[in-house]
């Protein structure tokens, strides 16, 4: 069966896209599927694409692209099909009806699936009955504006199929049109199987996910949070994705003083490495259309506590068996089941591993079998009775003719094939995981590995992926020689670049910014359609500080090629800091931009961590531990050191000292004041007014950096914000000042 889906971007992130391209790659291992997306605005899917599905974008609006179509004459002309009322239709335009029209009226689909109302009305309107016409609704009835759900009630009349994904909302859409012939039913979302390891539930993490959007009402999970911050300190809550609803959330934390609790995370590819860091997994909306970052916790093992709105948390979680479920809308009942389970572990353990076989029921198998059998249903209904009973009559006889065997292809007597002498692109994907000890694990499954195509070991390393996005990865971590502790022989240890390529396939670290290099060698698979692996250990390999771009490198020919990471499992740095009395050497894996594999590394020989930062009653205060060779003594202060010319240094006495923690509280600032209470880093006033900021440990001690380095997180300026206060100096001018960390993750401090 050939099955096309509409979806409005493949490019981007979000609840539809996700659970579209979840969906098209499950039914992809029976059929030929394909994704046609209407908008192409990147160069690869953010989510990932089974490499069994076909993506075709309609119109490209990639400026770079030498295909780029933004400034198209049709472009200019809005949609006529789309309801202007459409939340979406200002993206719609002539030429986007244009290429749907043509498509719909040239493909040879068995089945298309529309996946929001405008492509909804636009399949019902210029749709075939060459196919069956189906359409999805990802939200539910009641939260369509009223002239997006007339026109998709009335293109609902024409289609053969219409599909929610909960039961209740099904229901709620036969009842609102009743009469119409059209089958209506309700058809889960699927969640594959994570190929992160499950949650440990050891770290105290609270995890949500989804749009930055009223509905989700994260203002409500912040208040909650509020109450769980005042009895249990060391809880954080990370809030991924993006929205409009952004600057109104951080208004909230810093209201609440929370900025040291809550972090809004911004939007996350591959969310599945986020959940596995939760230990409790949270959902405050006031409705979902389903719930698939319930689906998605509950896969990393995260216990889920859920507001039981309409319409997918009730029909998900069992209450008390596989999650909590509290009433919407109450931000005591929310802090109240967050506290059953962060004081619980117990509890945690128990629910956690329900809702992991729980969830099972949502696997990609069985969704798609729900839509085969729907799609196998209409095109009966469709088939006249005539045809129907002679095409039982030849099953049934069929049915009693001897089976004859297929032949074998052992006796294939065609001219044997050559294997292809050329050489073959290398394009290698992998990723990585971290253990508690802080060693990065890196894995590598490419094509081209080994040269020519048909060279020995080139078989069964493919360069497509599952709909996850990193098939078979599990056999990469099985127990092999890079598997053991970090001063084990093997692919731990560097060598020198100018080390011969000859000498086996190896990793290729190069700093971004600089000419240094390491080879690490990469261990062959053990297994066939293992992974190449190799172990990356901070003792036994020396990075400078800064980012590091990881390459595969070739030994027949040389080549090397950045490595795609489908995977990067950060979690175990949320258990990996060194002691107070070591200095830092410290990694993070991380996903650039570009979807290529890159470590953030730090290495220094004295710093001081910042482990807490509050903002009000007139001053700056900060804590943390001094790190290295540089205890803490008489003397200890506080300096400033001014990036600008007309700005001076700044010095304040430490108030307490416990061992090597410490604590300083800042009440007034030199210098000139900026413009803007809103000012960021860096704009307006230029340098003038800011000081970065170190701890000088004692009278006569070198200053010492202060930053915030030792965990999981690569870019803090983007997720860690302070709020202004207002500070008094000697003078008697009052200013308003602000921390921020650089793009070094080092504390500064601004007039603002």
């Amino acid at each position: 069966m050939r099955i096309s889906f509409l979806l409005h971007n493949a490019y981007a992130i979000g609840g539809t896209v996700r659970s579209t391209l979840n969906l098209a790659g499950a039914l992809a291992a029976r059929h030929e599927v394909e994704v046609v997306s209407v908008f192409r605005t990147a160069d690869k899917p953010l989510l990932g694409v089974s490499g069994k599905v076909r993506l075709q974008p309609l119109v490209d609006e990639r400026p770079e692209a030498p295909s780029y179509e933004g400034a198209h004459e049709l472009m200019a002309r809005p949609s006529d099909v789309v309801p202007p009322t459409e939340v979406l239709a200002h993206r719609y335009t002539a030429l986007t009806d244009q290429r749907l029209c043509a498509f719909l009226d040239t493909t040879d689909a068995d089945v298309v699936v529309a996946t929001r109302p405008a492509l909804v009305v636009l399949l019902a309107e210029h749709g075939s009955r060459r196919y069956l016409r189906i359409g999805q609704e990802h939200l539910s009835y009641d939260h369509h504006v009223s002239g997006v759900r007339t026109a998709q009630n009335q293109a609902i009349r024409h289609l053969d199929g219409f599909v929610t994904v909960s039961a209740r909302d099904a229901a709620d859409h036969r009842r609102h049109l009743p009469g119409v012939g059209t089958r209506i039913t309700g058809i889960a979302n699927t969640a594959p199987e994570p190929q992160a390891e499950p949650s440990d539930l050891r770290v105290p993490l609270v995890v949500a996910a989804g749009r930055l959007v009223r509905v989700k009402r994260y203002d409500l999970l912040i208040e909650a949070f509020a109450k769980i911050a005042a009895v249990h300190p060391e809880w954080r809550l990370r809030i991924y994705g993006q929205g409009p609803e952004r600057a109104n959330l951080r208004a909230a934390v810093d209201a609440l003083g929370l900025n040291d609790h809550v972090f809004l995370m911004g939007p996350h590819a591959v969310i599945e490495t986020e959940w596995a860091k939760a230990s409790v997994a949270a959902v405050s909306s006031e409705w979902e259309s389903f719930g698939m970052t319930i689906l998605e916790a509950m896969h990393a093992g995260a216990p889920v506590v859920a507001a039981d709105c309409p319409h997918g948390p009730g029909e998900i979680i069992t209450d008390g068996h596989d999650g909590l479920l509290v009433p919407p809308g109450d931000a005591d009942a929310l802090a109240g089941g967050l506290l059953r389970l962060i004081e619980d572990p117990g509890l945690r353990d128990r629910l956690g591993a329900a809702g992991r076989a729980a969830v099972q029921r949502y696997a990609p198998r069985v969704i798609a079998r729900e839509y085969e059998q729907l799609f196998a249903e209409l095109r009966e209904a469709r088939t006249p009775v005539a045809v129907r009973v002679m095409r039982r009559a030849r099953r049934a006889v069929r049915d009693l003719l001897p089976r004859t065997p297929a032949p074998s292809q052992a006796h294939h007597s065609g001219p044997a094939s050559r294997p292809d002498t050329k050489p073959r692109p290398l394009r290698p994907q992998g990723g990585c995981r971290v253990d508690t000890e802080g060693r990065v694990r890196v894995w590598v499954r490419a094509s081209g590995l080994c040269g020519p195509s048909g060279s020995p070991g080139s078989s069964g390393l493919s360069s497509s992926a599952d709909s996850s996005g990193a098939s078979g990865l599990s056999s990469a971590f099985r127990p092999s020689s890079t598997s053991g502790p970090s001063g084990a022989s093997g692919p731990s240890g560097a060598s020198s670049p100018s080390g011969p390529p000859g000498e086996g396939f190896a990793l290729v670290l190069r700093h971004r910014h600089g000419d240094a290099e390491f080879r690490v060698p990469l261990e062959p698979p053990t297994e066939a359609k293992g992974a190449w692996t190799a172990t990356l250990a901070r003792d036994r390999l020396e990075l400078a500080e800064g980012r590091w771009d990881l390459h595969v490198q070739r030994p027949s020919d040389g080549v090397r090629r950045r490595l795609d990471a489908l995977l990067v499992e950060q979690r175990g740095l949320l258990h990996a800091a060194p002691a107070p009395e070591e200095s830092v050497a410290w990694w993070i894996p991380y996903r650039t931009k570009g979807g290529h594999l890159a470590l953030r590394t730090f290495r220094r020989t004295a710093h001081g961590e910042v482990t807490g930062l509050s903002a009000g009653d007139g001053s700056l205060a900060v804590e943390g531990v001094v790190h290295g060779e540089a205890p803490l003594g008489a003397g200890a202060a506080l300096v400033g050191i001014a990036r600008g010319e007309e700005t001076e240094d700044l010095e304040t006495p430490v108030t307490t000292v416990q061992g090597r923690r410490f604590r300083v509280r800042l009440t007034s600032l030199p210098g000139p004041v900026g413009t803007g209470d809103d000012q960021e880093e860096g704009a307006g006033s230029g340098e003038e007014g800011v000081w970065d900021l170190f701890l000088r440990p004692a009278e006569d001690a070198a200053p010492v950096r202060l930053g915030r380095l030792l965990d999981d997180v690569v870019d803090r300026k983007k997720t860690t914000k302070y709020p202004a206060v207002a500070l008094t100096p000697a003078e008697g001018v009052t200013v308003r000042a602000r921390f921020f960390f650089t793009v070094s993750n080092d504390l500064a401090v601004r007039l603002c």
